[in-house]
């Protein structure tokens, strides 16, 4: 989960306040994102709150908002529209310039999505834009108020029953969303588009999403949701659109450099096959940790005096040593055809005295001793059994941990 939420509030175009969360990660920031919601929605609907933390875990900052009368924002909602909504988008993300960084990412649920669309040419600093469930024609919902079409017609405003609450709706509402052609929008958008879509989909139906592909030119892409609900309902649905989102996103952003870092960027340019390890320039001792292309944080917990931002380096020690048991065990129990269905590791580090150790070498003072306990799932004897845990012992980590090792440390010119 993230770091930190924080509730903040954003002036509209009427000065009026929008209720909002910045959802913050616990380590370096990768990336911004804002999230529209879904129409008559709020910004604390589960899509939009797991999918913003889910981000956040991941490293990005995301900002969700209540639309102007919605939600805890002020304002009338009757006095609103689909124009209203993107000038409100264009307040959060002026927001997030401000405060954080303009958004690079651009996502919306359902109506929040047409709205993105259309905002888009607005937010230069975004790269991509992402729609969910999103309808092509903002006019979509004006099904909505078919009941009440008459009387809209005829009073100017009618109260129409949304999703089992009601709302005053206005002839303007409908003007505006009539207004709005994404024909005109969605070809224009120069930026990275991802729609996703659930063929199943009884509220927008799958249609719409093929309706904005085809508009759309390249990079585009499309991922269906299968059988997820209109609004996300089901938790792995919403992880899986963030995991996707963080995903698809990280091809479209600038390649981050940490900040205040001083040479991190010709250290991050090591040698082919380095694992280098850098200052990230935020806390006392957090560090970013490149190993080929994947990219870790490592820091001291908060009884240490760091700031507890990733595992610290007797973790990575332990994590190394026990994946590569966990590797060795699956390999050699595979290659026997042995019914191994799953291994877990658990390690401990400690310093403990010498003499209190039967078969170690160095008899005074302290010695490392590393603690590690393998379970190992399956129907197997206990024959099987010991020879895994002896298999275990011959792990290249555990070798290397084992056996002399000489580090050469020398200065980089």
């Amino acid at each position: 989960m993230p770091g930190s939420t924080r509730e903040v509030r954003i002036p509209n175009k009427a000065g009026e306040m929008l209720a909002a969360r910045l959802d913050l990660p616990d380590g370096p920031l990768k990336a911004t994102a804002l999230f529209a919601h879904c129409f008559t929605c709020t910004k604390d609907i589960f899509a939009a709150s797991r999918i913003s933390q889910e981000l956040a875990a991941l490293g990005f900052a995301v900002l969700r908002f209540d639309f102007t009368g919605l939600g805890a924002s002020e304002g009338e909602f009757a006095n609103e529209n689909f124009s209203s909504n993107i000038d409100d988008l264009i307040a959060a993300a002026d927001f997030m310039r401000d405060e954080v960084e303009a958004p690079k990412i651009l996502i919306g649920h359902s109506l929040g999505g047409a709205a993105v669309l259309a905002a888009a040419s607005r937010v230069p600093e975004a790269v991509a834009v992402a729609t969910i469930g999103a309808p092509f024609d903002p006019g979509h919902v004006a099904h909505l108020f078919q009941s009440a079409a008459d009387e809209i017609s005829a009073k100017g405003e009618a109260d129409v029953l949304i999703a089992g609450r009601p709302f005053k709706v206005k002839q303007q509402f409908l003007d505006d969303i009539a207004g709005h052609n994404a024909k005109d929008y969605i070809p224009a958008l120069k930026k990275a588009l991802l729609v996703l879509h659930a063929p199943r989909d009884t509220v927008v139906g799958i249609e719409n999403a093929g309706e904005i592909f085809q508009a759309a030119k390249h990079p585009k892409s499309f991922i269906s949701l299968d059988d997820a609900d209109h609004l996300l309902s089901r938790r792995a649905d919403a992880v899986y659109v963030a995991d996707v989102l963080a995903s698809w996103a990280a091809r479209y952003l600038p390649k981050s450099e940490p900040a205040n870092a001083g040479s991190t960027k010709d250290a991050f340019d090591g040698m082919p096959g380095e694992v280098v390890v850098a200052e990230s320039g935020e806390g006392k001792f957090t560090q970013l940790v490149r190993a080929g292309s994947h990219h870790l944080v490592a820091d001291e917990p908060k009884s240490f005096g760091g700031d507890d931002r990733g595992a610290g380096p007797y973790d990575y020690l332990l994590a190394g040593l026990g994946a590569c048991t966990s590797m060795t065990v699956r390999m050699y129990a595979d290659r026997k055809g042995w019914p191994v269905e799953r291994m877990i590791i658990g390690l401990s580090h400690a310093k403990v005295h010498a003499e209190d150790c039967a078969d170690c070498e160095t008899q005074g003072g302290k010695i490392d001793e590393i603690v590690r306990t393998i379970q190992i799932d399956g129907d197997l004897d206990e024959e099987q059994r010991t020879r895994l845990l002896e298999i275990a012992d011959k792990c290249p980590v555990h070798r290397t941990l084992t056996h002399e090792v000489k580090i050469r440390s020398h200065l980089r010119s």
